[in-house]
C-alpha cells in the first residue's frame, strides 16, 4: 500500500457532495478547508482535515505544500490536439479579415490539417501530440478528451485513433476518444457532401466500431458542414456500435445543433456561441446533454462568446473545454480558459472553476472518478504558489502558479 501525505495546505478545495455534475447555483460555491492536510492512499484520494493528522504508513512520502492550495486537476472535455503541423499562415489571413468560413473555402482550416496529417507518419504524430500532452499536464489538465477528425477518409481517420489510443496507453492522464469523421468533408467527396456521410456510415464507423477505437462520436452540425438530419443519421450508426453522441453545435449559426444532440441523448452539446433562448429551453427538458462552452474559440477567432450567464441562471450544468486545435485556438491552457469564462463570459471564480472540473468531467462521462477531490476518486491534482484565495487564479490570467503537479498520486 502506498501513502502520499500533503501537509500545510493553505487552502484545500474538496467534494463532500458526492453529485456527478452541478447546476445552476450550485457552481457559485467551492467547499475549502483552511490550513489543511490531505492523504492520498494507492493512488487515490483517502481523507482530509485540518486538525489531528492521521496515523501514516511507514515509508509514506511528505509533501509541504508551503501554504500553496490543493485543486483537483483540470478535466478538458474538448480538444483536438493530436494533429500534425501548426497553422501560423492562416492566423496571419484573419488578421487580413478573412473570416473562418472564407479560409475553409479557400482550402485551409480543416482541410489544410487533414492534408499534412496524411504526409505524416503515425510515429511522428504520437511523437508530436506527446509534447502537446506533456505541456497540458504541466499546466494542471489531469483527464482530456482527444477527437481524430483530420483524416476525412478511412485509413488517416484510423491513423489518428490508433494515435490516441496510444497516448491512452503511455501518458499518465486520463484520456477518452472520440471519432470525428464528420468535421468536414474531405476532399476527395468535394461536391458530394451525400456520399461522404455514406462514407462515414458504411465504411469508417463499422471500422471504428470493429477496432475499439473510439468511446464517442462527434459530428460538427454547423452552417457550411452537416445537416441536423444528415448528424441524426451518422450518430445514430455511431450508436449501434457504442459510440455514445458528443457534438459541435450552433458555433458559427442557429443551425439546430442543440436539438439533435438532445433528440439523440449526446452527452454534451459544445461551442454554443450561436445558441439561442430555445436551445436554452430544449437542454431544461434533457437531463442527459451538457452545455459545453469553448471560451478559447471565441477569444481566437473575434467570435460572440457562448451566452454562459444565461446558461447558468436557468439552472443548466456548464462545462467549459479548451477547443486545443491547430486553427482556430491554439492553446490547451486550462487556466487561461478559466480566466476568459470569468472576464468575457463574467462567469465567477468559483462557477469558472467547476466548469472546469467537475462539470467537464461530466461532460466526457467521468465524473464518478475525476475532476474533483472527493474521498474514493482518483488523485489528479495540482498544488499553486501560495495564493489568497481560488480567485487568484482567474485573475492572474497569464502567471505560472501551478507549482507541483499530481497524477494518480504520483508526481509528473
Amino acid at each position: 500500500m502506498e501513502q502520499l501525505f500533503i501537509k500545510n495546505i493553505g487552502t484545500l478545495a474538496v467534494d463532500t457532495c458526492g453529485k456527478e455534475y452541478l447546476c445552476g447555483k450550485e457552481m457559485g460555491s467551492v467547499e475549502t478547508l483552511q490550513h489543511a492536510w490531505l492523504l492520498i492512499e494507492d493512488g487515490k484520494f483517502k481523507e482530509w482535515g485540518t486538525h489531528d493528522e492521521p496515523a501514516l504508513l511507514p515509508g509514506c512520502e511528505t509533501i509541504d505544500a508551503q501554504g500553496g492550495i490543493v485543486l483537483p486537476s483540470f478535466c478538458d472535455s474538448h480538444t483536438h490536439l493530436v494533429y500534425a503541423e501548426s497553422r501560423e499562415d492562416e492566423f496571419v489571413d484573419k488578421i487580413r479579415g478573412l473570416s473562418y468560413t472564407e479560409i475553409a473555402k479557400r482550402g485551409g482550416g480543416i482541410l489544410n490539417s487533414a492534408d499534412r496529417l496524411h504526409d505524416m507518419s503515425e510515429d511522428e504524430l504520437f511523437h508530436r501530440s506527446m509534447s502537446r500532452v506533456d505541456e497540458i499536464i504541466r499546466k494542471g489538465t489531469g483527464a482530456v478528451e482527444i477527437k481524430s477528425g483530420y483524416g476525412l477518409n478511412t485509413e488517416d481517420e484510423l491513423k489518428m485513433l490508433r494515435v490516441i489510443r496510444h497516448i491512452k496507453e503511455t501518458a499518465p492522464l486520463k484520456v477518452v476518444s472520440t471519432f470525428l469523421g464528420a468535421h468536414a468533408v474531405g476532399r476527395a467527396y468535394t461536391g458530394r457532401q451525400s456520399d461522404y456521410v455514406d462514407l462515414v456510415v458504411n465504411e469508417m464507423i463499422p471500422e471504428v466500431g470493429r477496432q475499439g477505437l473510439a468511446d464517442f462520436i462527434d459530428v460538427f452540425c454547423d452552417e457550411g458542414f452537416f445537416t441536423p438530419e444528415e448528424t441524426g443519421r451518422m450518430l445514430e450508426a455511431g450508436a449501434k456500435w457504442g459510440m455514445r453522441p458528443k457534438i459541435h453545435g450552433q458555433e458559427l449559426a442557429d443551425s439546430g445543433g442543440v436539438e439533435v444532440a438532445v433528440r439523440h441523448h449526446a452527452l454534451s452539446v459544445d461551442h454554443l456561441e450561436s445558441m439561442t433562448e430555445h436551445d436554452i429551453e430544449l437542454l431544461k427538458k434533457s437531463p442527459t446533454t451538457i452545455p459545453t462552452a469553448l471560451p478559447g474559440t471565441s477569444f481566437f477567432l473575434n467570435m460572440p462568446f457562448a451566452p454562459a450567464r444565461k446558461i447558468i441562471e436557468a439552472g443548466l450544468p456548464l462545462a467549459i473545454a479548451s477547443d486545443y486545435n491547430p486553427g482556430s485556438t491554439p492553446s490547451g491552457d486550462m487556466k487561461f480558459v478559466v480566466s476568459l469564462a470569468c472576464i468575457k463570459m463574467r462567469l465567477l471564480p468559483e462557477e469558472a472553476f467547476n466548469a472546469a472540473t467537475l462539470n467537464t468531467a461530466a461532460a466526457m462521462g467521468i465524473s464518478n472518478q475525476y475532476g474533483s477531490i472527493a474521498k474514493g476518486k482518483v488523485a489528479n491534482f495540482f498544488i499553486t504558489q501560495p495564493m489568497k484565495s481560488i480567485s487568484f487564479l482567474p485573475y492572474a490570467y497569464t502567471s505560472p502558479v501551478v507549482e507541483h503537479v499530481y497524477l494518480a498520486g504520483r508526481k509528473y
